[in-house]
């Protein structure tokens, strides 16, 4: 119901001579609840950011991107190409897709944290190739079957943060798995089943 719909409605209810008291109580009650509804939505619909930007800073390549990846109620295509360009396999320099829940969980993160920094990132998708590389040398820090390889993963730091505060509120999140590597200097968020380790 539009809000000339609301205005109309309730004209009519108060001035109508042929709706006793009680009914007319009665429609009134009813066109207060449509009306608060109607407002809530639109308070609801305010308060829904208009863009969902991250920012990343790869600590490997040199690279930076600051992008809009969801505008207008969807995720943008070109923008999520460039997601996964600067989070690709720079070992192998292969790309994957990388799952929009895992930029929502990052974008989420940041608002928790209240920074809008650009996150460093360490490592985020795998090559098979890489993984089995770096299970070789990981004294068991690698898993077999790494999320990592499935775009699920990412191991990051945000400048201005301490790493304490980005693991805490990201097990507070509840949206996957934390991995605490503090003498590394950087947190693992996932998107697989809520965890916690180190």
């Amino acid at each position: 119901m539009c809000f000339r719909s609301i205005q109309h409605f309730f004209k009519l209810t108060t001035r109508s001579k042929h709706i006793s008291n009680p009914a007319r109580r009665r429609l009134l009650q009813a066109g207060a609840l449509v009306f608060a509804g109607a407002t809530a939505g639109l308070s609801h619909a305010a308060q829904s950011p208009p863009e969902r930007r991250l920012s990343f800073s790869s600590l490997h390549t040199g690279e930076s991107l600051n992008v809009s990846y969801w505008t207008e109620g969807k995720y943008q295509a070109d923008a999520l190409a460039e997601v996964n360009h600067i989070l690709r396999d720079w070992r192998v320099d292969e790309i994957f897709p990388i799952k929009t829940d895992l930029l929502d969980l990052l974008f989420d993160l940041q608002n928790n944290l209240h920074n809008n920094r650009s996150i460093e990132i360490i490592s985020a998708y795998r090559s098979p190739s890489t993984n089995h590389a770096l299970r070789k040398v990981s004294n068991g820090g690698v898993a077999k079957k790494s999320l990592h390889m499935q775009g699920m993963a990412i191991d990051i730091r945000i400048p201005g943060c301490k790493l304490s505060d980005v693991r805490r509120t990201a097990i507070a999140m509840r949206r996957g798995g934390v991995g605490y590597y503090p003498n590394s200097g950087f947190v693992h968020v996932d998107i697989g089943r809520v965890r916690r380790w180190g």
